[in-house]
């Protein structure tokens, strides 16, 4: 189950108080002030973790509390610091304050580490306040309360390509032909009720990783459907799939009301990459291969293709090998088994 956004509560440790206490040793006479610091509070950090691919874990733990500091002691000795806590979510987790309706950090990368909730400072022993014309003190300070947060933590999947097309135009199936993901697929509207990935390979060394996005109806920027819930998942890909039915009446109407639903939940969708696929062509008859739609932008590739025969799925590849991701690190791309 694909849990993308839950609500927790997150506290850091409050600081150790100050000691107040003086030196008692033999052959030491007038030792004076030796009250030692209480030690800082835990701090709270989100921390990315890429072996989660969800934030389920979260939705049964709720509250993250850091550890307090301990107080100061005699002999000056400072207390201990409390322990951090580390709160682990996936790639592509946006963290909000909610309170503050504040967007605190976008965090993608693999150990990206973001500070919440910092750890209340200890307060001063007594030591500290000793001075020429104070031998004695007896004063030391609290220590500081730590920082309390709601936060709100929100997935948004990261892909290089994302499928998008009506229910049942066969994004599951197309995924489930390219790639080892085992989307359900049934031959009726919504089959898909949430987000699935899949590794494609498009060439050797190389692949990229495609989302199939539960099928938009229009009004879904407007909440109808499963759309509203899930477009949000679109807008980390690097590329869109546009995937329509080539046994429509009017193909091309049916593209541009998707892109209509894509720009009105985010304009900045119409900027991406945009790659038209005709699907189900073995409905079409033997030999039958639709035509371009008239009208189509140019820069806009058009590809037909079969999922369940086969049909154009090579070319397909070829033409998605352009939207592969330069590598991040110096490590060599898995080779094909």
């Amino acid at each position: 189950m694909l849990v993308d956004r839950v609500l927790i509560r997150v506290r850091s440790g409050r600081g150790g108080d100050g000691c107040t206490a003086f030196r008692r040793e033999k052959f030491v006479p007038r030792g004076g002030p030796a009250g030692g610091d209480g030690g800082k509070g835990g701090d709270v950090w989100v921390v990315v973790d890429p072996a989660l691919h969800t934030l389920l874990d979260l939705r049964y733990r709720q509250h993250w509390n850091a550890e307090d500091g301990r107080p100061g002691e005699g002999s000056t000795k400072t207390g201990k610091s409390g322990a951090d806590v580390v709160v682990p979510v996936p790639p592509g987790t946006l963290v909000r304050d909610r309170e503050e309706d504040l967007l605190l950090g976008d965090l993608t990368a693999p150990g990206q580490r973001l500070l919440v909730a910092r750890g209340g400072k200890g307060g001063h022993g007594n030591a500290r306040f000793k001075s020429a014309t104070h031998q004695a003190p007896t004063k030391h300070t609290p220590g500081k309360e730590g920082e309390q947060r709601l936060l709100e933590l929100e997935l948004k999947l990261i892909a290089d390509v994302g499928l998008v097309g009506l229910p049942n135009a066969g994004k599951s199936t197309l995924l489930a032909a390219l790639s080892d993901a085992r989307p359900k697929i049934g031959d009726y509207p919504f089959t898909t009720l949430e987000p699935n990935l899949g590794l494609v390979r498009t060439a050797p060394l190389r692949s990229l990783v495609m989302a199939d996005v539960p099928g938009l109806i229009e009004g879904a920027s407007e909440g109808r459907g499963l759309g509203k819930e899930f477009l949000r998942h679109v807008e980390r890909c690097r590329a869109l799939v546009i995937l329509v039915e080539a046994t429509s009446e009017a193909p091309l109407a049916v593209y541009r009301a998707l892109l209509t639903e894509l720009v009105q939940h985010e304009p900045a969708l119409l900027a991406k990459e945009r790659l038209l696929v005709l699907s189900k062509c073995d409905l079409l008859g033997p030999g039958a291969q639709p035509a371009r739609p008239a009208g189509l932008e140019a820069e806009v590739d058009c590809l037909a293709i079969s999922a369940v025969s086969g049909q154009g799925l090579d070319a397909l590849r070829a033409a998605l090998d352009r939207f592969v991701a330069p590598p991040t690190s110096g490590l060599s791309p898995i080779p094909s088994p």
